[in-house]
């Protein structure tokens, strides 16, 4: 058995409310993850922007290049 389908039984195991609280726990660690990368992502941004490799435009001005 896979460390998943093992992970699985043994959160189906707990009582509903330990399962619960463990799914709040999770969907908050998650939710902090997807910050923590999306910090990261805006970082690497204004790096970028601040070595000149790309420049500000609007999202109307993207919209239009991606169409043309």
């Amino acid at each position: 058995m896979n460390a998943y389908a093992t992970t699985l039984e043994a959160v189906e195991s707990l009582p509903y409310d330990e399962q619960e609280s463990l799914l709040e726990v999770m969907q908050h660690r998650l939710a902090e993850r997807r910050r923590a990368k999306l910090i990261a992502s805006v970082k690497q941004a204004q790096k970028e922007l601040t070595a000149g490799r790309v420049r500000p435009a609007s999202a109307a001005s993207i919209m239009r290049r991606i169409k043309s």
